[in-house]
């Protein structure tokens, strides 16, 4: 198996995962915060994890313009879109304070969601081996210098992972399966 075989198929995977975890999800769940602790609701950990995906791909790997800020402008199912990295703010910036207070519509950012994943699996079908090993300059935001292939393992499947996992203990922190198996 080719390398950029096994990143589509795991890219494949965590999407599937990430959308069975929200599949069950209510707007009313989507916007509940714990008591007690500043961290992204489970609506703004899904609408990150999306966005990131979006701006990584479309705007970072293709040097084109990321989906929410092109074809899917306005409709992207966020009242606002979260802050997002700038030159002159170096390293990632906090969702907290947006995910607090962005209103979301969870079937337009499930359908935003489609057109992300469609637009990666596009883009990896495109991909040879030897495209993993370029590197991108992400020192502006704290990353220093990957490799295309790191980005994609780590900043696409396991960001997406990582994010799946607190979408799931938000929602076992409101008495439902977290996990859909």
């Amino acid at each position: 198996m080719e390398a950029t075989e096994l990143l589509r198929e795991q890219v494949k995977q965590v999407h599937h995962y990430v959308e069975e975890i929200m599949s069950d999800v209510t707007p009313q769940q989507a916007h509940w915060h714990p008591s007690g602790m500043v961290v992204n609701s489970l609506g703004g950990n899904y609408a990150h994890n999306i966005v990131a995906e979006d701006l990584v791909i479309n705007a970072i790997l293709k040097g084109g313009a990321p989906l929410f800020a092109s074809s899917w402008a306005g409709k992207t199912g966020m009242s606002t879109l979260p802050p997002l990295p700038t030159p002159e703010t170096p390293g990632l910036p906090s969702w907290q304070e947006w995910s607090t207070q962005v209103d979301i519509d969870l079937n337009a950012l499930r359908s935003y969601a489609q057109a992300t994943y469609a637009a990666t699996e596009e883009y990896l079908a495109s991909l040879s081996d030897e495209q993993l090993h370029q590197t991108v300059d992400l020192s502006g935001i704290g990353l220093g210098i990957p490799t295309v292939q790191w980005i994609l393992s780590g900043v696409i499947v396991g960001h997406a992972y990582s994010h799946a996992g607190e979408i799931a203990c938000l929602k076992g922190l409101q008495g439902i399966q977290g996990y859909i198996h």
